[in-house]
């Protein structure tokens, strides 16, 4: 039998009464050595990274004085534990999803080929996104050996875009879809699912509780779990702003940030979020280097 890790986290906001506890396997759940890393598609800079642990040490100062509200809950893992509709789900800094119980790691809007697609407009860009996201997600996957991968739509940035895809990418996620399942979730960039690439393809998946789905739906959307809107969290504090990719996230749904390459994303607060949430009743997990800062929508800006 494979040694279990129980994991205690009191949740003040959770539907679930506290305390509960989350158990996956030990084996494959420790963080990433540095020297295992995928590189950045693009490098990072010695200014890019002195200005990100920065900010990170701004969120953890924050997170930390909500700490002593029962408002934030962070794990030795770098990950944030919150409730769906009473389903406990593990936040991931890398902006992945895990869900303990099915042993499910869910991922939104890979925009796999975005960068040959704008090519194709006469848009040109460093064609290295597609690699360098499926390095970042072997890498998640590697770490999580989740025995089902769920993608939440918008995977392909258009239609084409698997048949575009290189030797090497094709080879990258036959071997993430080995020995596991995988299920390709339709969304509005990718409306039919890939050819040749294998798994299985659906409009949403409902289970346990939960539906996953690629775009929110204003009805009929307790226990979502949804992507496309690619939310991202602001923060300004004494003339200081720190914007992050988050995941939105209320006692009854939860908006993942996008996973792609070249992706953008929009503030919690565009109208595009209207109706999603009751008011500012809602968290962002903001993505650090390393860790999750649970911050409470009424912080943001």
């Amino acid at each position: 039998m494979t040694p279990q890790r129980v994991l205690w986290v009191s949740m003040a906001d959770s539907p679930v009464s506290p305390p509960f506890n989350v158990r996956w396997p030990k084996a494959g759940r420790t963080p990433q050595r540095a020297e295992s890393k995928p590189p950045k598609p693009d490098g990072t800079s010695p200014e890019t990274a002195k200005k990100t642990d920065k900010e990170d040490a701004f969120l953890m100062a924050l997170a930390d004085l909500q700490k002593h509200h029962g408002n934030i809950q962070r794990t030795d893992f770098g990950t944030c534990i919150h409730a769906v509709n009473g389903v406990e789900l593990v936040a991931d800094p890398s902006g992945t999803l895990y869900w303990p119980t099915t042993e499910t790691l869910v991922v939104a809007d890979l925009h796999l080929e975005k960068g040959s697609s704008f090519a194709r407009r006469g848009q040109l860009l460093p064609p290295h996104d597609t690699m360098a996201t499926l390095r970042r997600l072997r890498a998640v996957v590697e770490r999580w050996q989740p025995a089902r991968v769920i993608a939440l739509g918008d995977s392909f940035h258009d239609p084409d875009a698997a048949h575009r895809l290189s030797d090497e990418a094709v080879a990258t996620i036959s071997g993430l879809m080995h020995q596991r399942a995988w299920v390709w979730i339709t969304g509005n960039h990718d409306p039919e699912p890939p050819q040749g690439l294998g798994g299985t393809s659906c409009h949403e998946v409902r289970e346990g509780g939960l539906i996953l789905r690629h775009e929110p739906a204003l009805k009929d959307c307790l226990g979502e779990l949804a992507g496309h809107l690619h939310p991202k969290a602001a923060l300004l504090r004494r003339g200081r702003m720190v914007r992050r990719a988050c995941f939105a996230a209320s006692r009854t749904r939860m908006i993942l940030p996008s996973f792609g390459a070249y992706t953008g994303g929009l503030n919690v607060f565009h109208h595009a979020f209207d109706g999603m949430f009751d008011g500012r009743d809602f968290h962002a997990l903001m993505c650090g280097k390393n860790q999750i800062y649970r911050i409470a929508a009424h912080h943001l800006s």
